[in-house]
């Protein structure tokens, strides 16, 4: 117990949070960086996007295991049974939610029970068992096609282009009507850009079931003989190589910010009792910069090929990250060479134990 003087303290205990969606991409790395500050961690997942064993890569990366329930988080008293057994949380990170843009819009009733009753069904126990903080895992979704770039928290929210974003406008709003009718509970809301690569370990990192949606894992997998080819949607984009830009972020900078988060929530250093923060980068990259830093870090050559416009799809749009990195001291760190190269090393381990 020599590490105890490292652990953030509550009443001689170790702090402890609740993780939903904690075995999945954002999740299993945010438990390792809350264990490494000192945080007692218990994920909850219902595996419908992952697998148990990423908790025995947690304990490998972190060197402890944390506990685990399969619960899905639409099961009001599976949910409450974790908050009765294990007692004592502090704060809550939700992640637990479907979040394939395409399938949202195929399936918008299912995206609306999972997102929506799940963040509910969270917002009704913390309350009846004492937990004062949220920090949620939204998305630069809610601002559509931005009128203004780099994009501010005060920028306006558009209408959502997909079920999945509007579901994440409406938890938002869901927990600002909650904190705004007197709730005993203060919120983070989190506003991811476009989180791509793996932790340095690779043993932790992107592993959709069936074909990728995200660019980054289609892309790696392509390089290594999976995918056939990459297609890039559009060239022809107001951008300056015609092809899409977004604001890729690292998976270990993007869990940090939680870190940061829920030390703010727990220290009582919130400003409101509602505050909204961009994490992103703060530097557009194109699809096909992102396709040429791969190769430059890789030294491995895509098959790609340039096809239409996708339906759905926003121009350009990257985060201004000045408020999370005043207020939360947070600033993302890593070089975009760097973190293609944990998805490439990602990848190839993957194929080493014999996934995919």
């Amino acid at each position: 117990m020599s590490k105890m003087t490292n652990y953030k303290m509550h009443d001689g205990m170790k702090q402890k949070v609740l993780v939903t969606g904690g075995t999945g991409y954002i999740g299993s790395h945010t438990v390792v960086e809350l264990q490494a500050a000192g945080y007692e961690v218990v994920v909850v997942d219902n595996l419908s996007n992952s697998n148990a064993d990423v908790i025995d890569n947690i304990e490998k990366v972190s060197g402890i295991r944390p506990a685990f329930e399969k619960v899905d988080c639409l099961d009001y008293a599976g949910l409450e049974s974790v908050f009765a057994k294990h007692g004592g949380f502090q704060a809550i990170i939700h992640f637990a939610a479907s979040k394939a843009v395409g399938e949202s819009v195929q399936k918008p009733l299912l995206y609306y029970r999972n997102n929506i009753v799940s963040l509910i069904n969270l917002l009704e126990l913390m309350p009846k068992y004492g937990v004062g903080g949220i920090v949620f895992s939204s998305s630069c979704t809610v601002y559509g096609q931005p009128d203004e770039l780099p994009v501010t928290e005060d920028a306006p929210i558009k209408k959502a282009e997909s079920p999945y974003g509007n579901t994440k406008q409406i938890n938002e709003e869901i927990i600002r009507d909650t904190v705004a009718s007197g709730a005993p509970i203060n919120a983070i809301l989190l506003r991811y850009f476009n989180p791509i690569g793996a932790h340095p370990t690779a043993l932790l990192g992107e592993l959709p079931n069936g074909v990728p949606q995200n660019l980054v894992p289609y892309l790696t997998q392509t390089a290594i003989g999976i995918r056939e080819k990459l297609s890039v949607f559009g060239d022809d984009y107001n951008t300056p190589d015609g092809s899409c830009v977004r604001d890729f972020i690292n998976v270990v900078d993007l869990a940090k910010a939680h870190v940061v988060a829920i030390d703010r929530i727990l220290r009582g250093g919130q400003k409101e009792k509602v505050e909204v923060f961009n994490i992103g980068t703060g530097k557009g990259v194109s699809v096909l910069e992102l396709i040429h830093a791969f190769e430059k870090a890789t030294g491995v050559k895509l098959n790609y090929q340039i096809v239409g416009r996708r339906a759905g799809d926003i121009e350009k749009v990257w985060a201004n990250p000045e408020r999370a990195n005043t207020e939360l001291g947070w600033k993302a760190g890593t070089s975009l060479e760097d973190t293609l190269l944990s998805a490439w090393n990602w990848q190839l381990k993957l194929r080493e134990r014999g996934i995919q």
